[in-house]
């Protein structure tokens, strides 16, 4: 199954580590850190026209990528868990 995460971009459902609230997620160093280092390796795509809501960081054959959405993570969360099923 895939998970429609914003503009013209799907994932599997699979592919998905994890689903980040922008809002929450960058006050974590962590986070931060992993924001950072996978920006400088362009790994980052950013499907926004507006400010950003969610990230989706997704596993796939070439490494780490993460997407930053303005769909909500709440609703991200629900459509990954519905393709699940």
């Amino acid at each position: 199954m895939y998970v429609h995460i914003g503009q013209d971009y799907m994932v599997p459902v699979r592919s998905i580590v994890c689903i980040f609230d922008m809002d929450t997620a960058t006050a974590s160093g962590r986070t931060r850190l992993l924001l950072e280092r996978l920006t400088r390796e362009g790994r980052v795509v950013d499907l926004c026209d507006d400010l950003p809501k969610s990230a989706v960081l997704c596993m796939g054959a070439l490494g780490e990528i993460l997407y930053i959405s303005q769909i909500s993570s709440r609703t991200l969360q629900k459509r990954a868990e519905e393709g699940k099923l």
